[in-house]
């Protein structure tokens, strides 16, 4: 079914037992995870630059959305227009967590995947604290707890940081906001009642990157 990530999670395979000659396993995904981090850090500075364009258009934002805030739908169409002519958009943000999502899979599949190219995958009998990264949800306990109170605190403070700026950016039709934006950062922490927890480890590694990173990009703006 999913032969196509055949070749790649393969290249991991044998890229991380490069890695765990001397590095541990745990060690080596954590590695292995801001390795991606910094080949996508280009793309998160050009989150920041265009997040510091938008700042700029906040006066002409605020003033289409007394002109039309009764109308969503033209709001909608005048603040789109807006950034179009600015060369701004809302979404840029969103692009270093998509193109995560490869290597994430690729991650999920090292550790759920009995066998790889044909031979026992021995990644499966790596351990942290003497749980298996293997393990999932709550079968990999205590090192479920401890992955989930490490999220727990990276996505409170991403949630001070949204309530933080909120104000700077008026809230646009057709995107999710409020509530919903607050709620997000958490669903890291559920995520590790289902997933292995080298997948786990993987989360907690690229969030801590995505929070440290935004506070350091903003202070350098």
């Amino acid at each position: 079914m999913f032969g196509f990530l055949d070749v790649p999670v393969s290249g991991a395979y044998h890229l991380i037992h490069a890695l765990t000659g001397p590095l541990s396993t745990a060690l080596a995904i954590v590695v292995f995870t801001l390795a991606v981090r910094l080949l996508l850090h280009p793309l998160a500075r050009s989150a920041a630059r265009g997040e510091r364009a938008r700042a700029t258009l906040l006066p002409e934002l605020r003033a289409l959305k007394e002109k039309h805030g009764g109308d969503r739908d033209k709001l909608a169409a005048e603040m789109t227009k807006l950034q179009q002519e600015s060369g701004t958009s809302l979404f840029v943000g969103c692009l270093p967590m998509l193109l995560q999502l490869p290597f994430f899979t690729v991650m999920y599949r090292l550790f759920t995947t009995p066998a790889i190219g044909g031979e026992p995958n021995s990644l499966l009998g790596a351990t942290l604290f003497g749980t298996p990264l293997g393990a999932h949800g709550l079968a990999g306990s205590p090192l479920v707890f401890v992955i989930a109170a490490g999220l727990a605190v990276v996505a409170w403070c991403s949630v001070r940081w949204q309530d933080r700026h909120r104000s700077e950016t008026p809230d646009v039709p057709g995107v999710p906001g409020g509530k919903l934006l607050r709620l997000l950062p958490y669903g890291t922490v559920l995520a590790t009642l289902v997933l292995p927890q080298a997948a786990g480890l993987y989360l907690l590694t690229t969030t801590a990157w995505t929070a440290a990173e935004r506070a350091l990009l903003r202070r350098g703006s």
